[in-house]
């Protein structure tokens, strides 16, 4: 049974840091993409970030560039989300994803183009 499981969120001022990690189970993902995406309460899913399979190539959304990186391991099979000077905007329940194509070129914020999904970290900013 494939597994993404994430972890790492809580509650952080603003300006504030955390790093989220999504450990996947089940299958290797290490010729797959992976994404972070965000929901807020009351608010439709959002794209944050994308990693490709080698972690030679990354996408963010314009809301947390410069601010929010991306990283793998792929030999842990985890993907990482690094978030730096934090907002209350960036309030979610933050989820991982993974696509079931291998060797993709080329990124996506879409979630249609991701297969797997964990169950989300709360990740709460306070100002």
């Amino acid at each position: 049974q494939v597994q993404l499981v994430e972890s790492g969120g809580g509650l952080v001022q603003a300006g504030g840091s955390l790093r989220l990690s999504c450990a996947a189970s089940g299958r290797t993902f290490s010729r797959n993409a992976m994404a972070w995406f965000r929901q807020a309460p009351g608010k439709e899913r959002e794209f944050v970030a994308a990693i490709n399979w080698s972690g030679t190539s990354t996408y963010y959304a314009d809301s947390v560039k410069g601010r929010f990186t991306i990283s793998r391991d792929n030999a842990e099979n985890t993907v990482y989300l690094q978030m730096n000077s934090l907002k209350p905007e960036d309030t979610a329940v933050y989820s991982c994803a993974a696509d079931a194509a291998t060797l993709r070129v080329g990124l996506s914020g879409s979630g249609s183009r991701y297969n797997y999904w964990g169950q989300g970290t709360q990740v709460t900013v306070s100002s």
